[in-house]
This record gives C-alpha cells, structure tokens and sequence, in this order.
C-alpha cells in the first residue's frame, strides 16, 4: 500500500494556523551565519578554533537551487544515520522532489515512491526523538548559562536541548535526556502520525519549530548552503505546502565515497574552542534557536 502521500500528514497545518504559528516563529527565528572571512587554509591552520567533517557524516546534496552540504549525527540518531546513508548509497534520492514546502518552516523531500512507484525497500524506524547522554563522556562544549543547569548548549556545532546535567546523579544510568531542537538549518525526517513510520522522507528547516521537538527525529544540520535551501521553491499555504513543478534532488552522495580529490572538505568552527566559547560568554538567557548557525568554510 503507498502510505508516501500521507508522510508528514501529522504537520498537516489548515492554511490559517501556518500562517500563525509560523509568523510569529519567523520574526525570532536564527539567520543564517553571516558570511565567514575565513579561508580553508586559515581554518586548517587553526585547529584550536576549527575542526574538519568526517567525509562518512558529510552529505552532499545537489538540487536545482544549488549545493546542500549536510553532518550528520551519528550518535545522536544512529539508526536514521544508518539508513538515510544506505539510501544515499543506492541512489534511490536521485531525482526525488522538494515535494512539500512551507515558506518560513521546512523543506520534505525524499518521496521515493512518487519518482520509481516503489518505497525505499528498508523497514520503517522507530523515532530516536531524544538520546541518553553521559555528561561526562558527552558533555555540552558551550553552554547557554551554568554548565550544571544548562538546558541548551551545543556539541559539535549542533544546538542541543536537554535536561541539567546534575540530573545525572539521580538517573538509574548516570545520564540525562538530551534532543537536537528543530532550530533553522536542521535536518529531521518526515513521518505519519504513527511515531515510528519514518522511512525515506526528511525536510530541511527553513525556520524554528519548537512543537516538532522531541516529536520528530533529528539527525543533522546543513553547515553549507542555508540560502540554497531556503530558495526552494515553497507552495501555497492554501495547499499546506505542496508545490507545482517543484526543485529537485539531482543527486545525493555521501562525500567518502568520492575520491578525495574531487569530494568537498568542510571545516567547522569548534563549539569547544575558545573563540566560540568567547562568544557564548555573556548568552546566559536566550533561545538557542535564535543564534546564528555555527560558520563553516568549504573547499572544493
């Protein structure tokens, strides 16, 4: 039975609660990074404030817009992890449509039955909304407050929510819960209302979605070509999103599979660095979501 049509039927807004909710979400989203006056040289040749993308986590993205450049997570959400990289492999994105599109929310791809009248061939995975996280052997890099009451901070470059590290001392397995907000430049996957549906769909954020948060899994976040995704093409409110003649996936890769001469290397500024700790030293009371993503530099 093709269930495609129904993914994300959960997010199914009627036309005038979108624009609500999402005006309101637009004004206070993060904007993307300003451009970063940074060579890759000069990153390379800081690796106290600059680290490189493993080329395994690092998803390329070709559409008619331009170039993608998305880390994945592994740890945050292996199993999504595992299979969007097995479906990656086998070229089962190629050609796929932005199908689904709101202006100031998201971008969902990845209808694989809608291109070859097939689905991805793979199981549906259960949600990994959230993750247990030793804060010891995982801690947050940069905290927005104290370190022992933080309930937001990043790892990785990723913002990440999550309870307060002394609750740790009180949980049977010397952990807390944590989870990857639906900030803008997110990458989180598409579903039914059945919490454990999610197959070969995702969407890219194009602004905040607090209510998606420990709703929807999360696995990665575009470090290269925000504004690429936010000029996909957008459909109707009136159509809860759904585009005529719309942007295409023209390939998806992961970047280890290219020879390294021709595969993108992507260097992040360190969320442990002191550059960036310097930064996050006075944000004491404010929405991870509303700070601009973490730059990155891109050599070809």
């Amino acid at each position: 039975m093709n269930l495609a049509p129904l993914k994300f039927a959960s997010l199914a807004f009627a036309a005038s609660a979108v624009a609500l909710s999402f005006a309101a979400n637009a004004e206070d989203a993060a904007e993307a990074a300003p451009p970063v006056e940074m060579t890759l040289a000069q990153a390379k040749a800081d690796p106290d404030n600059w680290r490189p993308v493993d080329p395994e986590n690092l998803f390329i993205f070709d559409t008619t817009k331009g170039r993608v450049l998305i880390e994945a997570f592994p740890e945050v959400a292996p199993k999504h992890y595992e299979q969007f990289s097995t479906i990656i492999r086998s070229g089962d994105f190629d050609g796929t449509s932005f199908h689904r599109v709101i202006a100031d929310f998201m971008a969902q791809g990845g209808d694989i039955f809608a291109l070859k009248g097939r689905d991805s061939g793979l199981p549906d995975l259960e949600g990994e909304f959230t993750f247990r996280r030793d804060p010891a052997a995982m801690p947050l890099e940069a905290t927005i407050g104290p370190e022992d009451t933080a309930k937001f901070g990043y790892i990785k470059g990723f913002p990440i929510g999550t309870q307060a590290s002394f609750f740790a001392e009180m949980s049977v397995d010397g952990m807390v819960e944590s989870y990857i907000p639906h900030c803008k430049g997110m990458v989180s996957t598409a579903r039914t209302d059945d919490p454990n549906s999610a197959n070969s769909q995702f969407f890219l954020m194009r602004g905040q979605a607090e209510h998606l948060d420990r709703k929807y899994t999360a696995w990665g976040r575009v470090v290269v070509g925000e504004d690429v995704v936010m000029a996909i093409k957008h459909g109707p409110d009136a159509r809860d999103g759904h585009v005529d003649n719309p942007d295409i996936l023209k390939s998806a890769k992961v970047a280890a599979d290219l020879p390294e001469g021709e595969r993108p290397e992507v260097w992040v500024e360190r969320t442990d660095g002191p550059l960036f700790l310097a930064e996050m030293a006075d944000k004491d009371d404010i929405d991870v979501c509303s700070l601009p993503s973490v730059p990155a530099v891109v050599g070809e």
